[in-house]
């Protein structure tokens, strides 16, 4: 009874990697390892917003306007969460990254305002975290660039046949994945205009555009 118990289970586990069932595990815990990394440089960029604010503030503090978009930015941000487990529901990247978007957008807006104060600009503090911001992007992009590739080899095992059978049967979907018109600009890193001159033009001299954030979800 024990060796025909053994054999059952051999006869299983042969059967369940025959049919591609642990490659697509192993695919589906590196997109939920990859997204965390997403996650984590997001929240490394939204914890460095209340410091930014306060130093800008120092100098700049009549653009109540900027600040205010900036402090709602972030809570929007704060508001809408994805979870590996609903990384399969396009709506909810959508959600994700129109928050995301905004947050772009708002810190874009905020460092071109820093352009009209100079005392803002030579601030220790200031160049400190416009630094740890610039690589913060730099960061997202390549957490994103990583997590578009996962994805797109979990979804393709996904649909293949035949482990789209195996699929099926153990109830793994296809994820939502971030998609731009631009392809070219999910590879380059949303770079901010920091208001300097030509001389330091290499520390970031683009303006931070919607980029990173004006993809749409979609299942690839």
């Amino acid at each position: 009874m024990k060796k025909l118990i053994t054999s059952a289970l051999l006869a299983s586990t042969l059967t369940l990697s025959g049919c591609g069932y642990n490659n697509l595990q192993a695919l589906d815990e590196d997109t939920n390892a990859k997204w965390s990394e997403v996650v984590n440089q997001y929240q490394r960029r939204a914890d460095l917003v209340p410091n930014l604010v306060a130093v800008v503030e120092r100098y700049a503090e009549h653009e109540k306007e900027v600040l205010t978009e900036v402090a709602q930015a972030r809570s929007r941000v704060g508001s809408v969460q994805l979870t590996p487990e609903t990384l399969n529901d396009p709506n909810a990247m959508k959600q994700y990254q129109e928050a995301q978007a905004g947050m772009t957008s708002a810190l874009s807006r905020l460092m071109m305002v820093t352009e009209n104060y100079p005392q803002l600009k030579a601030d220790g503090m200031f160049q400190d975290l416009q630094a740890q911001l610039e690589g913060t992007e730099n960061r997202i992009t390549v957490a994103r660039n990583n997590y578009i590739q996962s994805v797109q080899g979990y979804n393709t095992t996904v649909r293949q046949f035949p482990t789209n059978l195996t699929a099926k049967v153990f109830g793994m979907q296809t994820k939502a994945n971030f998609s731009v018109e631009n392809e070219q600009a999910i590879s380059t890193a949303p770079t901010v205009n920091f208001g300097n001159n030509s001389n330091n033009a290499n520390t970031g001299s683009a303006t931070a555009g919607a980029n990173s954030g004006s993809a749409t979800a979609t299942a690839q």
